[in-house]
């Protein structure tokens, strides 16, 4: 059984190919890139909204006594977690996977799990359900990155990884619209039960459109890579010393907590802005989703920007926009969460700075920064001790709003009434202390020099 599965998830066989390429095999090559570059994109966007189901249906879910503020918050934090073990053990099984086969079965296990949460009243198994979501989640981005770098050679890589980072926000935008609306119209298990469809679409397209590798195509490989020899022992060596100075750093462990607190603001907008919205300024589920959408829309043109702030404006320099756009972070935070009253364009303004400034920070804190200024040999040291810092204060971020939001809750006259200064708080003070501990790493040079 077991070597059944490991040969089903083996890359694929090499198909015969002529010598060099023709003007038939490279238009091939192209149609095959575009195929896989666009389902990748469209794919992992449908990740998302597997992923992001349960942010919309918060409010539904506790006004009919199904889960409490807390339960959901648990429930919430355990993807995160299983998400972040899942980051480091997928990436190492994409590499030697057909990813086509691997990707569709992570969206086509999410999208299951979306269905049943339709059903399920126990908090136990929902939250063990939502756990495994979390784990199979880690397979898309890992089979993406793992496409892109087999299909496109080193000059047109970085630029369709590029579009392809936006596919996130995408994947945001779609949930916060078509799983709200589904939920306005007809309820919130229809909103499980649509991002479940959603994501047997993308599994789908990812199974017909997303390919494993060229060769697999009968095509030449796309850049050949270059001979692998066996590393000698001071070779060896030194890629441990790298590994073991990124752990020894302090100014990366400053720029994971940076990140982490950045996650915190991040996901806390994710995960309970719709809640919020709703609770505490009285729109209704389509209303409040759309305006968080406009934020994670406005995201994608951040991420895209971050590139062009840093190396054109701030000659790569990463600090000084890192701490504008920290700033302009906690700003869109304390718009959105301390003015009093309901003010639609006010809210939406906020959404459009945090979308704005989120994308940046993922790009710049998320593992840029990081990787600046760790050795260049343990670059991916530097992104997995970023990137597990993240998701755990994600995880933290869920539990903690839950207990704050349930903590600070009041009947009156029949009716629960909210008390968010606690948790806005919370949330800006995490923005706060990411930009802060991005301040200490000012003049730290590559190597942690200063």
């Amino acid at each position: 059984m077991l070597k059944s599965i490991i040969e089903f998830y083996k890359v694929s066989k090499p198909k015969p190919c002529g010598d060099g390429w023709t003007p038939e095999s490279e238009r091939r090559l192209k149609h095959l890139q575009w195929s896989t570059f666009l389902s990748a994109t469209l794919g992992y966007g449908m990740y998302y909204v597997c992923r992001l189901s349960l942010n919309v249906v918060k409010k539904p879910i506790v006004e009919e006594g199904i889960f409490s503020e807390t339960e959901l918050g648990i429930i919430g934090s355990v993807l995160f977690f299983t998400y972040a073990i899942g980051k480091f053990t997928n990436g190492f099984l994409a590499d030697r996977s057909n990813i086509r086969r691997f990707m569709s079965t992570g969206l086509l296990v999410t999208a299951l799990v979306n269905l049943c949460l339709g059903f399920i009243h126990s908090f136990i198994l929902f939250a063990v359900l939502w756990g495994i979501s979390g784990w199979f989640q880690s397979m898309g981005a890992a089979s993406c990155v793992v496409g892109l770098s087999r299909w496109f050679d080193d000059k047109k890589r970085g630029s369709f990884y590029g579009f392809w980072s936006a596919s996130h926000n995408i994947g945001e935008a779609l949930t916060f619209i078509i799983v709200a609306s589904i939920v306005s119209a007809f309820g919130w298990r229809y909103g499980f039960w649509g991002a479940g469809l959603v994501g047997l679409l993308g599994a789908l397209i990812v199974w017909n459109f997303f390919h494993d590798t060229p060769q697999s195509k009968g095509l030449p490989p796309v850049s050949q890579p270059k001979e692998k020899k066996e590393l000698t022992e001071a070779e060896a060596a030194d890629y441990n010393r790298a590994q073991k100075q990124v752990l020894l750093m302090p100014a990366i462990w400053i720029l994971a907590l940076a990140s982490a607190f950045m996650y915190i603001s991040r996901y806390a907008v994710n995960s309970w802005g719709v809640f919020y919205l709703e609770a505490q300024k009285g729109y209704d589920t389509l209303d409040a989703s759309f305006i968080i959408s406009i934020g994670s829309v406005c995201g994608i043109v951040g991420t895209v920007l971050s590139g062009f702030v840093s190396d054109r404006l701030f000659k790569g320099k990463r600090n000084a926009p890192a701490l504008i756009f920290g700033l302009l972070n906690t700003c869109a935070l304390c718009l959105f969460l301390l003015v009093p009253g309901v003010h639609y364009w006010l809210d939406v303004t906020a959404m459009i700075l945090f979308g704005l400034s989120i994308g940046v920070l993922l790009c710049f804190l998320g593992g840029l920064m990081a990787v600046d200024i760790a050795p260049r040999n343990a670059s991916g040291a530097a992104l997995g001790v970023v990137g597990i810092a993240s998701y755990v204060g994600a995880g933290i971020q869920d539990v903690m709003s839950g207990i704050l939001i349930e903590g600070n809750k009041a009947v009156a006259d029949g009716v629960e009434v909210y008390d968010f200064t606690a948790i806005n708080w919370f949330w800006i003070g995490a923005a706060l202390l990411s930009t802060l501990c991005t301040l200490l790493v000012w003049n730290v040079k590559p190597g942690g020099d200063k």
